[in-house]
């Protein structure tokens, strides 16, 4: 246990005192986090835990600064202390990855897409339909002009990776509001292999002939050849849009590099800034320098005000992605994803595309007779948390689903290796094949729910909590 009087645990045991001072319920939540978060498996590959400096850059009065515009340009005064956070974000996020330009004010990994949606808008159908009405802005078009260029804001086409083969939600699809701003259709993967048909992709970015083709992925285990991708995009006149938010921090620790790397080959390039990353939650736009003038527009085009306290944080995880630790931590995470890969294979898992080349894998629980819902469930009650996710051509939807997606960039930020993923690949085996689907209420089984025996659930969330043990979370602050 930490020493009760270092730097860190004076903060946060002050911190959680000035809280509980106005609502202990909440000091109390924030406490209990922490305990939950010490004790459990995480294998969301979406999560991660961010440095207490990550942290503290959040908690302070730089919350409190209105900055609409951009560094220099602010439509609000007093602005000079938030214009050096966003700064030295925007450079360090450039030196990292090696970008002509940077913008750090989204607030998350949606919002980062809207403005590349509509900085790509911006650069080729507003910047055009000026031209062609001889103004220099929206506000000096005529009425019939801006219908016009309103209706050709509307009729443009978005080419995305579909949702059971490992996209996003965001990437063009109707229940997001993507969806309701573009014609969209979907590329996929090999049904025998799971992997990437680029030249399907071709054949219909050709036929469909997109002013957006999306690259990137949620759930997808291996690499994406984006020079191949920008290849297409180039041939159809489609701008190339690359969404990292689950890779950015093997993109930024130089495990993903040449044709594997997107930020040379796309136009455009969005991410969070959490994830693999290990930054606050947040989200981030990299750009050439063709885009920049148009992504610099994100606040007000749909950016209400950036959020200084957070742009500080990123600014302080972006120096810690610049360390040679950081690369180190990036390659630990592959590494590690690929042994408890091969641990669930040997104990017989099936998993989409047969293992992984990223961070993430993707159980196909069917072979255990589960539905993903059931599989998430029964593994939470045995303390490893994980998130149910579709399979290519999935039977059962994108609410019950048939898989789990788990990812090692959590617990390899706690210092477990390829020993331990084996052993988690047992554990997670365990409960999976301990796990049966209960009754439905009229009969048949459930999709939602399951039968574990308690004491199987008990045993292997007691091993998950002596092996975490070993591997202390945030080992410099106590807070008992």
């Amino acid at each position: 246990m930490a020493e009760p009087y270092s730097t860190e645990s004076i903060a946060y045991r002050s911190a959680l005192e000035v809280i509980r001072g106005v609502e202990p319920r909440v000091a109390d939540a924030i406490a209990a986090e922490l305990t939950d978060q010490r004790e459990m498996l995480k294998l969301i590959a979406s999560e991660n835990y961010a440095s207490p400096a990550v942290l503290l850059a959040m908690g302070n009065w730089l919350s409190d600064k209105y900055a609409e515009g951009t560094v220099g340009r602010r439509f609000y005064a007093g602005c000079r202390n938030v214009d050096t956070v966003e700064a030295l974000a925007a450079e360090h996020a450039r030196n990292v990855f090696g970008a002509a330009h940077a913008y750090a004010q989204p607030h998350s990994g949606i919002d980062a897409n809207l403005v590349a949606f509509w900085a790509v808008l911006s650069q080729r159908v507003e910047t055009p339909g000026l031209a062609r009405a001889g103004v220099r802005q929206v506000n000096d078009l005529t009425e019939q002009d801006w219908a016009q260029l309103r209706a050709e804001f509307g009729n443009q086409r978005m080419l995305g990776m579909s949702l059971d083969a490992g996209g996003h939600l965001t990437h063009g699809f109707r229940p997001n509001i993507s969806g309701k701003m573009f014609d969209q259709r979907s590329y996929g993967t090999d049904p025998q292999t799971g992997l990437l048909d680029y030249e399907a992709l071709r054949a219909t970015a050709r036929e469909f002939r997109p002013l957006i083709i999306v690259a990137g992925y949620s759930a997808y285990p291996r690499l994406v050849n984006f020079r191949i991708m920008r290849e297409i995009a180039d041939e159809v006149g489609a701008t190339l849009m690359v969404d990292m938010a689950h890779f950015a921090g093997l993109v930024a620790g130089k495990v993903l590099t040449g044709d594997f790397d997107p930020v040379p080959h796309a136009n455009i390039v969005t991410t969070t800034t959490h994830k693999s990353l290990r930054g606050p939650r947040g989200g981030m736009v990299l750009c050439d320098d063709a885009l920049a003038e148009h992504v610099d527009r994100g606040c007000p085009m749909v950016l209400g005000g950036p959020l200084p306290h957070v742009m500080a944080a990123k600014a302080v995880a972006l120096a810690e992605a610049a360390r040679p630790e950081f690369g180190s931590y990036a390659q630990a995470v592959v590494d590690n994803a690929r042994a408890l890969a091969e641990g669930l294979l040997t104990r017989g898992a099936k998993l989409v595309t047969g293992g992984t080349d990223n961070h993430l894998v993707l159980i196909d629980v069917s072979g255990y007779g589960l539905t993903g819902r059931q599989a998430e469930a029964a593994l939470l009650d045995s303390g490893i948390v994980t998130n149910r996710n579709s399979v290519p051509q999935d039977p059962n939807g994108a609410w019950y689903t048939s898989g789990i997606r788990i990812g090692t960039p959590a617990l390899t930020t706690r210092g477990l290796g390829a020993a331990e993923m084996d052993e988690i690949a047992g554990l997670i085996d365990t409960v999976l094949s301990g796990t049966t689907a209960a009754a439905a209420p009229k009969g048949g089984l459930s999709k939602a729910h399951h039968v574990l025996d308690a004491a199987v659930a008990d045993q292997v969330a007691k091993r998950a909590s002596d092996l975490l043990a070993g591997f202390p979370l945030y080992s410099g602050i106590d807070l008992s």
